[in-house]
Parts: structure tokens; sequence; C-alpha cells
């Protein structure tokens, strides 16, 4: 095999205003990316509600089959049904039953 001296002086290497304009270009695709995925995030966190209740309100119906009558929030966390942590929607609102166990997300 051959080693190869570095040589200072070789002109192969990029020069500074290619460095810039990569630099340039990289800076605007990310001032154009990064707004449109904050802007998403509340229409992520919105639907992942809407999933949310979907899945309390089966939860609902089979702790409605199994007792016989309408729980609350409380009830199926300490009936297993629901986790401790599952109180609320990901975005960070609550969720509420009413007394014919529809469930909904408390604004």
């Amino acid at each position: 095999m051959f080693k190869r001296k570095i040589d200072w002086r070789d002109d192969r290497g990029f020069t500074l205003v290619e460095m810039l304009i990569v630099l340039l270009v990289v800076s605007v695709l990310l001032l154009l990316t990064i707004p449109n995925i904050v802007s998403q995030s509340k229409s992520i966190n919105d639907k992942g509600c809407e999933a949310f209740i979907s899945m309390v309100q089966g939860q609902v119906q089979s702790y409605q089959l199994d007792k016989n009558t309408v729980p609350s929030v409380s009830d199926l966390v300490s009936g297993g049904y629901l986790k401790a942590n599952q109180k609320s929607c990901p975005n960070g609102n609550g969720i509420k039953i009413d007394g014919s166990g529809n469930v909904s997300e408390n604004k």
C-alpha cells in the first residue's frame, strides 16, 4: 500500500464561499420546515385525543357490561379498565363521562 503524504497546499477542498452557500441552503430549509412541524403538533394532539376518547368509550362499555352501571373516570381506574396516567387526553384536556356513558373531552 502506498502512503500518501498530506499536502497542506492541496487545492482540492471546499472554498469558504461554497461552504457558506451550503449553510445558507440548509438554514432556509430549516426555516421552512420548523414552523410547519410546530403548527401540526396541535393537530396531532387533537387526533390523539379523538383516538383516546374512542378507547375510553370502549372501556366504559366494557365496564357497563361487567357491572351494569355507568362508571366515572375514577371507577375505570380503580377497576383496572384504565391506568392511573390515562385520565386525560394527549393534549392535556381531561375527559368526562356523562350519565348515559358517553365520553367527551373536558375543555
